[in-house]
């Protein structure tokens, strides 16, 4: 058996090229090239640095094991960075962690280890992966709940967890450092990235106007009836449901709850958008076939949030209307809806559509 370990640099990964080395008869160690720094005017210390890249090797010297560095530069613009920018340019709000996984990842990653003869990958998720009697598999959340990243992989295929290994998801973070530093790992105490690779200091409306070179118009923002509250500066600037950054002063708090790209005006409310309603679209199943009618489970909306009570219909095979039980707070367009029943990853896809209520 043989399996090609991503890794970042980072200590999850370098932990995940251990216990893969121990495990498999043939083990090697790559790490993506997504990015360079200065092209994208941006200094990231998270992604794709000389100093991660080195780390990686580092630990595959340790390990005795080989390391090579896969240069995805032109995949990982079109398919990540510029679904990003234009999400943005639309007035949704996209999530590139998501696409990374799906195109880099599990399609470009796993096909560079098929086409070296490797028979799987194995990445430092925190998500599980198993198969039950009729030898379907299932993605299933990790052991450590607080680093669950079962959100971020609904979009994986049957082929893609068969040739997939996750090896922590039955360990906690602190037992995966603690083991980094008994084998005496140079990253076992590294700081994790909580931000976005390519956007390391959270400030998504700048790299994209460093990115595309463009200034974005400024435009007005309304009230519910149309009237002008003031001036907002440039849409890129905002998402659906925000609340702060808005420097429009008023008696109640104000929500954005609509973003119009064709009179680049954005409305603003004294009310939280709320919604019982959305439609999916891009949907990907992994534990059923398709989906019974009203089917009841739990939909997470947000990835730092709970699972709610919802009902849902599948009108087409890659789309869903998902009724919850109760009025939330609207997601964002372009953001994930995933799908479980318990630990389980039923499925999931892109919000398309709110229904206001």
């Amino acid at each position: 058996m043989s399996i090609l370990v991503a890794m970042s640099g980072g200590v999850d990964s370098s932990v995940t090229a251990y216990l893969m080395r121990e495990k498999y008869k043939i083990c090697k160690g790559a790490t993506m090239l997504l990015f360079l720094n200065e092209a994208l005017g941006v200094l990231s210390k998270t992604c794709c640095s000389l100093e991660n890249i080195n780390d990686a090797r580092k630990i595959c010297e340790l390990l005795g094991i080989e390391h090579e560095v896969l240069n995805y530069m032109n995949e990982f613009e079109e398919r990540v960075i510029r679904k990003f920018v234009n999400v943005y340019e639309s007035g949704g709000t996209p999530n590139p962690c998501i696409d990374c996984n799906k195109f880099m990842k599990f399609e470009a990653f796993l096909g560079h280890a098929n086409e070296i003869g490797l028979e799987k990958i194995a990445t430092g998720h925190y998500a599980k992966i198993e198969r039950d009697s009729s030898g379907h598999y299932l993605l299933r959340k990790a052991k450590d709940l607080s680093r669950d990243q079962s959100y971020v992989l609904y979009m994986l295929t049957q082929e893609q967890l068969a040739h997939t290994e996750f090896p922590l998801g039955d360990m906690n973070k602190s037992d995966a450092r603690n083991l980094a530093e008994e084998l005496g790992f140079v990253n076992a105490r590294k700081h994790d990235s909580q931000d976005i690779c390519f956007v390391p200091d959270g400030d998504y409306a700048n790299f994209i106007e460093t990115y595309t070179g463009k200034k974005y118009q400024p435009g007005n923002f309304i009230n519910d009836s149309g009237k002008i509250l003031g001036t907002h500066d440039g849409i890129i600037h905002y998402t659906i449901g925000q609340r702060r950054g808005l420097g429009i002063p008023a008696k109640s708090r104000l929500y954005i709850s609509d973003i119009n790209i064709n009179d680049n005006t954005i409305t603003l409310s004294e009310q939280s958008l709320l919604t019982r309603k959305i439609r999916v679209i891009n949907a990907n199943l992994i534990a059923l076939p398709e989906l019974p009618k009203n089917y009841q489970a739990r939909v997470k909306v947000r990835y730092r949030q709970k699972e709610l009570p919802a009902t849902i219909n599948q009108t087409s095979p890659e789309e869903f209307i998902i009724e919850f039980s109760e009025a939330i707070k609207a997601p964002a367009r372009g953001q994930a809806a995933v799908i479980y029943d318990n630990d389980y990853v039923i499925g999931g896809g892109t919000i398309a559509d709110i229904i206001v209520t």
